[in-house]
């Protein structure tokens, strides 16, 4: 049965994308824990870290890391937060997010409405950060 995660890859399901490649898609959380708030999600459901293949998790940290570099540039946080935690959904996923304490890396303090607006303008300004930071082909129109 498909996660979660493949019906939003799949076109089944809404997600507001800021990365698609061959591998990978990067898409906002519906109950972030910060602006910005990005899950990285290999195309292939995997159930956990340590059952991915060495090289799919090292093409999942690179895209992390782009999309971490935009987060810091647009909101400036004194840390970007990375968590693998996977209890949610069993479809890996790391979590980038800006982090301003550690209380933003507690999922008891997620959000859990968020304005719509809000997310496409956070997403719209990732997507920005991407592009200018040299990872256009890799960024969803």
């Amino acid at each position: 049965m498909s996660t979660v995660f493949s019906k939003i890859i799949d076109g089944e399901l809404p997600g507001r994308f800021v990365w698609s490649d061959e591998r990978a898609v990067g898409f906002l959380s519906v109950n972030p824990l910060g602006p910005g708030h990005t899950l990285v999600v290999p195309r292939v459901e995997v159930d956990q870290w340590l059952d991915a293949d060495p090289d799919l998790l090292a093409h999942l940290t690179a895209v992390s890391h782009a999309i971490g570099d935009a987060v810091r540039t647009i909101w400036n946080p004194p840390r970007v937060g990375w968590l693998v935690a996977g209890f949610e959904v069993p479809h890996l996923h790391l979590h980038v997010f800006p982090a301003w304490d550690m209380a933003a890396f507690d999922f008891a303090n997620a959000a859990t409405s968020v304005d719509a607006a809000e997310q496409d303008a956070h997403r719209d300004a990732i997507r920005t950060a991407l592009r200018e930071g040299g990872h256009g082909a890799s960024v969803p129109s």
